[in-house]
Formats: structure tokens, C-alpha cells, sequence
């Protein structure tokens, strides 16, 4: 079968494309991506991926623009919505997957008027406004917060299954400061450094490129040793040896962890749209899974009320949460 797989703007919604695409190719069909030029599309998939073909149209969100900007970006999406189509014809796409993110406009709206079925993979616990316009005219709409949604789970690559393990005491902390680096969950980290040394706790810190030199020297003036990177791409084997995290709750991150069995205190960005990192985050603490924190909140005193608990419950109910092979049910539901 030939497949579209469409979205992308940001790593979350670009890694359930890379799992979907690798889980075709796997079943023996074929998938090519239609993405933007803007946002993250071309950075994952422009130089090597397993798509057939791989195409980038001149796009930009419309939800954030204003006035002409709006006018600007809806032609657009018009005009990439008829290269799409003739793309889609191209191929002899037989179906549409579309992962979110303002990406996926065009060729969604290009699927549905060819009559092909439209897939649709939500990542959020909010809606993405894209894909809530799209719900009533696909063929399926999945998502791993809705207990209606056909396949439960997450799409997550296998290596963070491979490296599961219940946690029971907190020997060793991640922080995971993103790829930017988020400036509350370093500042977290250089304020309990001191302390986390003193009990004999290890951290491995992901301190984001943005803000890497800045936390190494305070480490240094606080003479505290800490595995710190700017960014990795190991984050499933660093993931593994860490007891509990400290991170975002963009949702990719936080369902590697549940896939990993580790038990996290989320501080969701703030500035997120519709505050979907702390509803994906709401989510986790309902099912008694996890912590969740505002960045506003005092954190240092959280943590450490954190530190001396038993985590094997919470970490062997994200396992139970967790669903293998889900990239392979949606690629094998859409085959029909």
C-alpha cells in the first residue's frame, strides 16, 4: 500500500512520522512525507529517511498570525493544498496519515478532496485546532489520552521499551531540559545540586545548546559532578539508568518515559498552546503516575518530598500504561 504521511513543524509530531514511516516500510508498503519548508520538517527527513520521496511546500501557521500575515499564510496553505494534490496523484497515494502541526493542512485537505481516507494521530491531551477541524472527516482519529480512540497508546520508538525496568529508590536523577534548555528545570537542578551529592544521588543533566555553558560553569563553582550534556541523541539509554526524571511534558518525552517505566515530575512550558504540556501532564498525575508542578511553584521543596518515596508502583503502572508496537496497529488498521 502507498502511503502519505504528513505533519511535523516540531520534533513531536515529526518522531510519530518517523515511527509510522519505519512501521510501513517494516509491513512492506511505501510512504512518502509532505511537510513545510518552515519548522523542524527538513532537519529530520530532507538528508535520510525511509520515506520513498519526501516533499517540502512553502507553509506557515495561521492560528498565530495576524491581519496580512493571516491573508499570507492562507494563500499559502491554498497553494500548497493543490501541489499536494498533485503529488498525492503522483504516487498513487492510497491513503493520508496525518501526525499535526500546521504542516499538515495541505495535504490532509488534499486527501479528502480525492476522496482517499484520512489517518489521524493527535498527540495532545488538547486538541490541536487543525486536527479538531479535520476529526469529523477522517476515517479514524487516534489518541492516547482518549479512552474512545479505536488504538490505545502512543507511538514510541522500541528502544525505550528495550531499556525498561521498574525503579524502586532513587539512586540516580535526569533532568531533561530540552533541546533548547529550559531555564526553571536547570536552575532546579543547580539548586538541589549540592544536596543530591550530599545523599549519594547521581544526576545526568540535558541542559539544552542554549544554556549548556552557563550551567557547566556552576557546576564547576559548585564542584558537583554531573553527566551534562547539551543535547543527545542517547536519550533512551540515559533515560534507563536515571531512577526519576525532571522534565517538560511535551507529549513524545513524556510517553518515551512511561514506555521506559520512569517515574517523572513534569513542569510543563508555559507558554505552550492551549497549555497542552500541562493538560498531557494532567493526564499522567489523574492515573496516580507521576507529578506535575507549575514552574511558579516552589520546586526545590516538591522534589525533595519526592526523594525518599517508593517508586516501583508508579513505575510498574507506567509500564502496564505503556503499548508496544502501536505504530504497527495504526499502519496495519489503516491497511484495513
Amino acid at each position: 500500500m502507498k502511503f502519505c504521511i504528513t505533519g511535523g513543524g516540531t520534533g513531536g509530531h515529526l518522531m510519530i512520522a518517523e515511527a509510522l514511516v519505519e512501521a510501513a516500510v517494516n509491513d512492506g508498503h511505501e510512504a512518502i512525507f509532505i511537510g513545510s519548508m518552515s519548522g523542524q520538517d527538513r532537519k529530520y527527513f530532507e538528508s535520510h529517511s525511509l520515506f520513498s520521496h519526501v516533499y517540502f511546500l512553502e507553509t506557515t501557521g495561521v492560528v498565530n498570525q495576524k491581519g496580512f500575515g493571516k491573508l499570507k499564510a492562507l494563500w499559502l496553505v491554498l497553494r500548497a493544498f493543490f501541489a499536494s494534490r498533485k503529488i498525492l496523484k503522483k504516487h498513487n497515494i492510497e491513503a493520508t496519515y496525518s501526525v499535526g502541526g500546521f504542516s499538515a493542512a495541505p495535504a490532509s485537505f488534499a486527501t479528502l478532496s480525492l476522496f482517499k481516507p484520512l489517518f489521524i494521530h493527535e498527540q495532545n491531551a488538547v486538541e490541536g485546532r487543525l486536527n479538531s477541524l479535520l476529526k469529523p472527516f477522517s476515517k479514524r482519529f487516534i489518541s492516547a489520552y482518549d479512552k474512545n480512540s479505536p488504538i490505545q497508546g502512543y507511538p514510541v520508538k522500541d528502544e525505550f521499551f528495550k531499556s525498561a525496568r521498574v525503579r524502586s529508590e532513587i539512586k540516580t536523577i535526569i533532568f531533561l531540559g530540552g533541546s533548547q534548555g529550559a531555564k526553571a528545570i536547570n536552575d532546579l537542578a543547580l539548586s538541589m545540586a549540592k544536596e543530591l551529592q550530599k545523599s549519594g544521588i547521581k544526576i545526568i543533566h540535558q541542559a539544552g545548546e542554549r544554556d549548556f555553558e552557563r550551567v557547566k560553569k556552576e557546576y564547576e563553582e559548585l564542584q558537583v559532578e554531573a553527566e551534562l550534556y547539551a543535547f543527545t541523541k542517547e536519550m533512551s539509554h540515559l533515560m534507563s539508568r536515571a531512577d526519576l526524571a525532571v522534565s517538560r511534558s511535551g507529549a513524545s518525552t513524556l510517553w518515551e518515559l512511561c514506555a521506559n517505566g520512569l517515574p517523572a515530575l513534569f513542569i510543563p512550558f508555559p507558554h505552550a498552546a492551549s497549555d497542552h504540556q500541562y493538560h498531557n501532564a494532567k493526564f499522567i498525575v489523574e492515573n496516580d503516575l507521576g507529578w506535575c508542578k507549575r514552574e511558579d511553584e516552589d520546586l526545590k521543596s516538591i522534589l525533595i518530598s519526592i526523594l525518599p518515596q517508593n517508586l516501583e508502583s508508579k513505575s510498574k503502572a507506567l509500564l502496564e500504561r505503556s503499548s508496544r508496537d502501536v505504530a504497527k496497529k495504526m499502519i496495519q488498521d489503516a491497511v484495513g
